[in-house]
């Protein structure tokens, strides 16, 4: 296993999404998933795409869907994502009604479950429903808007889920979102990241293809012990 990095298509040209999917995912070192940021102005203040938008993006590229819902109401929206054959569908916590019955349900519709925390929402509380998650998606953020600043605190929750997982107490993907650049991706690695979303950083460069090799091998370079083949 390498250390995944998946760009943000928040930070694209909406226009051109097929063609920006693209660019990040050619060549063997290219994004390992493509992040869709859904949001639906109730959950957050910020309205983005759906799921037609997403299912034409499914029928553009062979990188796999990472859609992180940021909408009220997951249990009823959630599994169509999943119907549509996104490969990693992730609600958060503070939103779902009944998040155990969700997970069952996405992945029984094909797809990975995560489950999303605010920086402001504690790890502990959600040990035992962790279990019935395929990733944790820890928000280094507020949801809502692209290009904000890294909030390092929420590194300790990062820490502890690392322990979790390499206790075995959890069997999951540790990933992160929210100003993940080449400033502040070695202290995400350092600290058990597995799977890095980062919009602006790769977007925003010259040559986002190069961007995304770049984050991967500062990834590898961070955490040895980790990635080291």
């Amino acid at each position: 296993m390498r250390p995944l990095i998946a760009p943000s298509i928040l930070s694209a040209d909406f226009s051109r999404l097929a063609e920006e999917a693209a660019v990040v995912s050619e060549g063997d070192g290219g994004a390992d998933w493509l992040h869709v940021d859904v949001m639906d102005a109730h959950f957050v203040p910020n309205l983005t795409l759906g799921l037609p938008v997403v299912k034409s993006l499914l029928g553009a590229t062979d990188t796999p869907l990472d859609c992180h819902l940021m909408i009220d109401d997951p249990d009823r929206w959630a599994p169509g994502y999943a119907e549509a054959g996104v490969h990693n569908v992730t609600v958060h916590v503070e939103a779902a009604k009944n998040p155990v019955m969700l997970a069952k349900d996405l992945r029984a519709a094909g797809a990975k479950a995560g489950l999303s925390i605010k920086p402001g929402t504690p790890l502990e509380p959600y040990v035992e429903i962790l279990k019935h998650y395929d990733t944790l998606l820890v928000m280094s953020v507020e949801p809502g808007f692209g290009g904000q600043k890294f909030m390092p605190d929420v590194l300790d929750k990062v820490r502890t889920a690392r322990r979790l997982v390499d206790t075995g107490h959890l069997t999951l993907l540790v990933e992160i979102d929210g100003g993940i650049s080449a400033d502040t991706v070695e202290a995400a690695a350092e600290a058990g990241v597995d799977c890095f979303v980062a919009g602006s950083a790769v977007y925003g460069a010259d040559d986002p293809g190069r961007a995304v090799r770049a984050l991967r091998d500062q990834v590898v370079s961070a955490a040895p012990h980790r990635w080291a083949p």
